[in-house]
């Protein structure tokens, strides 16, 4: 019975960092997203040089 609970605990274990490990990444890719979606509308809003373009 120990072998199979120890087996048991390690698989537990193994999914647990799996979990964290995509959790982390996906939080990642948010913020990546984020960024990018404030850098590209700051582009728009200013245009490429620098100025608004609007003004």
């Amino acid at each position: 019975m120990t072998e199979k609970s120890d087996r048991l605990a390690r698989a537990r274990e193994e999914i647990a960092a799996r979990v964290a490990s995509f959790k982390a990444t996906q939080e990642k890719f948010e913020r990546e997203r984020e960024e990018y979606f404030v850098t590209t509308l700051e582009k728009a809003r200013n245009g490429s040089d620098g100025k608004a373009f609007w003004s």
